[in-house]
């Protein structure tokens, strides 16, 4: 099993989120890009997608929308900024409620050392109230589950 994942603000305005996997870089990028393998493991388990899209080139656009076990919708859309397969993926980001007072700017670099990749993303959010807002909820714990469900889609996965 990997460690769980690690969260830091290394300023005002961000967190890194940061998870290894045994998998490689490809795999993991496929992951975070292909609305297919998307919908297998990103957040909670109890939530379904109702609509998962990414274009995964520069100018694609992307939309998840998830609904809870009570019913209740959160959708999220954006740009694809930069994409460079395995290894880099940058988007900005919106939601629907708007709870994060405006655009965030999300990276995600993905390194592989000896077959463990590692996803380090970086949330750029557009002030420090909304960085402390995001920072208040149970962020770290829905990620986790999220990231516990990918790690058993990469082992089910054949290497390539």
């Amino acid at each position: 099993m990997q460690p769980p994942l690690t969260i830091t603000p290394p300023s005002d305005r961000e967190i890194v989120v940061t998870r290894t996997f045994k998998a490689s870089a490809d795999l993991v990028f496929d992951c975070w890009t292909i609305p297919a393998l998307i919908r297998r493991w990103l957040g909670p388990a109890d939530w379904v997608f109702v609509t998962c899209e990414f274009d995964a080139r520069v100018g694609g656009k992307w939309r998840f929308v998830t609904k809870g076990p009570t019913g209740f919708e959160m959708g999220s859309g954006g740009e694809v900024l930069e994409i460079t397969r395995p290894d880099w993926i940058k988007t900005n980001e919106i939601y629907d409620m708007d709870w994060t007072g405006g655009q965030t700017i999300v990276t995600n670099r993905i390194t592989e050392v000896n077959g463990i990749a590692t996803s380090v993303v970086t949330i750029l959010y557009a002030n420090k109230e909304a960085r402390d807002g995001a920072r208040a909820t149970p962020m770290a714990e829905g990620m986790e589950m999220g990231f516990k469900r990918l790690e058993e889609l990469l082992a089910d996965m054949p290497a390539y």
